[in-house]
């Protein structure tokens, strides 16, 4: 038997991390923190690892929700093999770092002790790296356990280092997909997925329970981004893009300098900043072999540094684009700060480009219009919207109907669905059964095992 246990992240976005055991071998997938929680509670459940044998992390990309956590794992399980893409490597070593700042400003319980910038160095030294489809072994520490294991990453199409990862023994094949897009985006190709087959798939769900003909493709929004930051241009006004530092900062700094050299973009000053300029060069670096543009070289695309504004109005004395993280505008990040400012500005504009989570301030501003009265904390004072805001989907997840193109595609015989809220694992849980009457499928419960028969 193969047992599933999640830690974290089962019926949620957050925190998500996933355990295997396979004959004795332990493998852990993912271990990311939870956004919207703070100390232990924004970690995976490590206790439940209590007298299981662990031999492997495995990192499927390195955001938040799928990393963070790793290095409280690795202080509580030393032994553990970490394996990665180098991309992923590369980006781990900025983005852990950069965390650290974050969780000394959150977190203010002695009890709760977070990792240094030393034990961050030395972590990322210990991380093996694979490249996409570069099949490696995993030989358990446990006596008796299995050593005929072997694991193989996919490009995911999610994020620069992305990786679907298939983990395979004599008898049975599983494929975590992680956070998986099949469509193309401005920099990224769509994901690669291994042959039919699969016995067992775990499948995230975000955008399970999102309507498809909501989503335009990248090059539909595209142009309806570019016309509606030249409305805003015509007007005078400058336009407030909150993005992630990873991901959707690269994807939309692309996105809109091509529009720009094409001449369907007025030029214009644009500011980045911050970690996300230092991502772009892991990004160059790696163009060669995952971007679409190879001769499109971000860190040489004009940016002004926006964390070298002395003063705030500099930003609306001539139109211009401003890319802040972070991407949901949560308090204390730059993105939230501008966006209080952005409000009172009639002629200007907030344009956001991504999915908001329901408890962020983003979200309340995302689904504000002109002339609505918003409090966006319980110590803010009511605010009236002046400027305009207008909303943007560039995802790099899957749309639903292509994660069933996936089960399609691979045939499995059991399918385990994560990363998605009750509503989206529900719709994908029934589509899946309609579809196929012959597969298992359960929807995933933090602590509760599931056992995929050999």
């Amino acid at each position: 038997m193969i047992e599933f246990l999640p830690l974290g992240g089962a019926d949620e976005i957050g925190a998500n991390s996933y355990y295997l055991n396979i004959d004795g071998t332990g493998v852990i997938l993912d271990c990311g923190m939870h956004p919207k929680k703070t100390g232990l509670d924004a970690l995976p459940k490590f206790n439940l690892l209590k007298n299981k044998p662990t031999d492997y992390v495995l990192i499927s990309h390195a955001h938040q929700d799928h990393l963070n956590g790793l290095p409280f794992l690795i202080k509580e399980f030393p032994h553990l093999k970490i394996i990665t893409t180098p991309q992923t490597r590369a980006i781990a070593e900025l983005t852990l770092h950069n965390a650290i700042s974050i969780l000394s400003k959150q977190i203010n319980d002695e009890s709760f002790s977070i990792y240094s910038h030393d034990e961050v160095d030395l972590l990322i030294k210990t991380i093996d790296y694979k490249s996409y489809n570069e099949k490696f072994e995993l030989n358990g520490l446990t006596a008796g356990a299995n050593s005929n294991i072997k694991a193989e990453f996919f490009n995911a199409g999610h994020v620069l280092g992305s990786a679907g990862i298939e983990i395979e023994t004599d008898t049975h094949r599983i494929l975590y997909t992680g956070d998986i897009n099949l469509s193309s985006q401005s920099l990224m190709h769509g994901a690669t997925l291994p042959e039919p087959g699969i016995n067992s798939l775990i499948l995230e769900c975000t955008y399970g329970k999102t309507d498809s003909s909501t989503l335009n493709d990248w090059k539909e929004e595209t142009k309806r981004l570019t016309n509606s930051i030249n409305r805003i241009f015509n007007n005078g006004g400058s336009v407030l893009i909150p993005v992630f530092s990873f991901g959707k900062m690269q994807e939309i700094l692309a996105a809109l300098y091509r529009e720009m050299i094409s001449g369907q973009l007025t030029h214009t000053d644009i500011y980045t900043g911050g970690i996300g300029q230092k991502i772009n060069r892991v990004y160059d670096y790696n163009r060669y072999n995952t971007s679409i543009d190879e001769d499109l070289i971000l860190h040489e695309i004009p940016q002004k540094n926006l964390y070298g504004i002395n003063n705030v109005e500099e930003l609306f004395k001539q139109p211009s684009i401003i890319l802040a993280s972070s991407g949901m505008m949560v308090q204390n990040t730059l993105s939230y700060t501008l966006a209080k400012r952005w409000m009172q500005q009639k002629d200007s504009a907030i344009f956001t480009v991504g999915y908001m989570d329901e408890e962020t301030p983003g979200y309340i501003i995302k689904n504000a219009k002109k002339g609505d009265k918003i409090k966006l904390s319980g110590i803010e004072k009511e605010t009236e919207v002046k400027c305009t805001i207008k909303n943007f989907t560039f995802s790099a997840h899957s749309k639903r109907e292509e994660l069933i193109q996936i089960v399609d595609h691979l045939k499995p015989e059991n399918v385990v669905l994560v990363h998605g809220d009750p509503e989206a694992i529900d719709w994908m849980g029934a589509e899946i059964i309609k579809k196929h009457k012959e597969i298992k499928v359960y929807s995933a419960e933090p602590g509760v095992p599931i056992s995929f028969a050999k």
